[in-house]
């Protein structure tokens, strides 16, 4: 191998996750997209919690004892479980799942840490949400891959990529002794 080549392949090993072949662009344009999908969740966190008046009038914020699942949940008219939803909006349970989910797949993708939880995550409540809209029976533009779908699948692809590493907390969160000896936590 020249003296070039050599340059390259170390280059790489010490910028990216082992093993990795992503380049700079790649990885810093991966690090934009897992900070944009985390602020999407963080944003509707906030959003949901404080009422800043975009999806969530103030009068609804859940710190003014407003409810994030009964609006979305108690609006749905397609599907065949809409029964299954209606009967969940409202509970306080369902609530606060539904918002620690929200809050926990935005700090872990914006820190770049536990970005394995995240994607799983991220899957289970896209894939809910899409089975709660029910895009194959509403009139959507692409019943099949809406943006539940690209959310669900951007955040196995910063996961499986090691998106965290670059512009996050992912190096340091994977030398930690817990991580070390539970992997599934990276």
């Amino acid at each position: 191998m020249s003296t070039i080549g050599r340059e390259n392949v170390a280059h790489l090993e010490n910028v990216e996750a082992p093993g990795s072949m992503l380049t700079h662009t790649a990885a810093r344009s991966l690090a934009v997209l897992r900070i944009a999908t985390g602020f999407v969740f963080l944003w509707a966190f906030l959003d949901k919690t404080f009422g800043f008046g975009y999806a969530t009038p103030s009068a609804r914020a859940w710190i003014n004892g407003g409810s994030p699942t009964k609006g979305f949940l108690g609006s749905l008219e397609t599907g065949p479980f809409v029964d299954t939803f209606h009967s969940m909006a409202g509970n306080p349970v369902v609530d606060w799942l539904f918002m620690l989910g929200l809050l926990g797949i935005g700090v872990a993708l914006i820190a770049g840490i536990g970005l394995r939880i995240g994607a799983v995550a991220t899957a289970l409540m896209m894939a809910f949400m899409w089975v709660a809209e029910w895009p194959l029976a509403s009139g959507s533009s692409n019943p099949i891959v809406d943006y539940h779908v690209i959310y669900g699948l951007a955040a196995a692809v910063l996961a499986l990529t090691y998106a965290g590493h670059t512009w996050g907390l992912g190096r340091l969160w994977a030398k930690l002794p817990l991580v070390q000896r539970n992997r599934w936590l990276i």
